[in-house]
């Protein structure tokens, strides 16, 4: 399944139904660019999850009101609600174990 981007104008209505990870990130950051090609694998893998990216420089707006202090941020939102939030460039165990604990 593709990545598609996110952005103030309609994050709320891309996490209100079903899991959804949000890839909060930035073109400028490098651990952001390591996180990428483990999701567009996870995305391919895992039928079950949309996978979104939310640039936080162009969307600031929807960044602070999320309280995003540092990138790469992955937020796991289940039917609209913030489940869980893993920060850091990670391997793909661990990412692919954050997102099964809450399927």
């Amino acid at each position: 399944m593709a990545i598609a981007e996110v952005n103030d104008a309609n994050f709320d209505v891309e996490v209100s139904k079903g899991l959804v990870l949000v890839d909060c990130w930035a073109e400028w950051c490098g651990p952001c660019r390591m996180v990428a090609p483990v999701l567009d694998e996870l995305s391919g893998e895992m039928a079950d999850i949309s996978i979104r990216k939310l640039n936080v420089d162009d969307n600031q707006t929807t960044a602070q009101k999320l309280g995003i202090q540092s990138i790469p941020t992955l937020l796991l939102y289940k039917d609209g609600k913030l489940v869980d939030k893993m920060i850091g460039a990670l391997p793909k165990p661990q990412i692919k174990k954050f997102i099964e604990n809450h399927k």
